[in-house]
């Protein structure tokens, strides 16, 4: 069969012939339709993600869409090592072969559940967003960010706050409020100040906005405790560390906490569900671009954050 295979760190995969997947116990074969390039897929590539793999030659591609040998169509992840979703067959365990609507196209059900899910579990079974709160999200106009403001307001969040780069998408996502990212550090601190009390903060930069934040949320005098403010820490778009200060921990009641891995099977199911119900009723959307499986060592440096590239074998 035909795969992206990876060959070593921090070189895009290459088009090529990779041997058939030979199911196991537990796991399906997986005739693979679709598979989106998303930010873990090239972190994983360049060995900068803490699952990055240890042994090569190995294909690309944590999940896709595919049909199984009974027909069924379905939204797939967790292929077994050296296997990925990228390629023309693959083997998936079945408890993480989920079937999809009808109503939702093979580009749209591979791009959509990967960020679609994390939003919706960030939001929800880390974040604990509840009604009438106020959601800062920090790297909003990234694809997960996008998606995690159109489900805060699913959710019913009382007040969004979307930080990020892009003027123009910031403009686009309504949100209650806006803020540039990319303007000095005393700004940045200003306007995180400005906008008052965040119950939950959605994380995808780290780094130096992510400092800035701490920085405003840190009080200088003993003020009495207000309501929790919730950190959730999932990306790293603008770098891996932060400098973190005692203060910024124990002068207002702040907690940080990540993403913590893969949930439990029945909390993903129920989220995965849940998001796929909300896009085939039109009320989640993700820009796609479709790409031949051919063209993947092309494709796989550009810059497209406006779009997810979706590969096709």
């Amino acid at each position: 069969m035909n795969a992206a295979v990876l060959h070593r760190f921090g070189a895009p995969p290459q088009f090529q012939s990779f041997p058939d997947p030979v199911p196991i116990d537990g796991e399906a074969v997986v005739r693979v339709r679709a598979a989106s390039l998303k930010p873990v897929d090239k972190q994983l590539a360049d060995g900068t993600h803490f699952a990055s793999p240890h042994t090569f030659p190995r294909v690309c591609g944590v999940d896709g869409v595919g049909v199984l040998d009974d027909g069924t169509r379905v939204f797939f992840g967790g292929s077994r090592a050296p296997y990925g979703a990228m390629a023309e067959r693959t083997v998936a365990p079945r408890h993480f072969c989920f079937s999809l609507p009808d109503e939702i196209d093979d580009a749209t059900a591979a791009a959509l559940p990967n960020p679609g899910v994390s939003a919706w579990l960030s939001l929800t079974w880390r974040g604990r967003l509840t009604q009438g709160e106020t959601l800062l999200v920090l790297g909003a106009t990234g694809t997960t960010g996008r998606l995690a403001v159109q489900l805060a307001k699913i959710l019913g969040a009382g007040r969004i706050v979307a930080a990020g780069r892009n003027q123009s998408v910031l403009d686009a996502l309504q949100a209650d409020a806006t803020i540039r990212l990319d303007r000095p550090r005393d700004e940045l601190i200003a306007a995180f100040k400005r906008h008052g009390h965040y119950d939950l903060i959605i994380d995808y930069v780290w780094n130096g906005p992510t400092e800035a934040l701490l920085a405003a949320l840190t009080r200088d005098e003993f003020i009495a405790a207000r309501s929790e403010i919730r950190l959730i820490q999932i990306g790293e778009s603008a770098g891996a560390q932060i400098a973190l200060s005692a203060a910024a921990l124990r002068s207002v009641p702040l907690t940080i906490r990540g993403t913590a891995g893969m949930p439990p099977p029945d909390v993903l199911k129920a989220a995965f569900e849940t998001v796929m119900d909300h896009a085939a009723r039109g009320n989640l959307r993700i820009e796609t671009e479709r790409l031949p499986l051919a063209g993947v060592e092309q494709a796989w440096q550009r810059d497209s954050q406006d779009r997810r590239i979706v590969f096709e074998p």
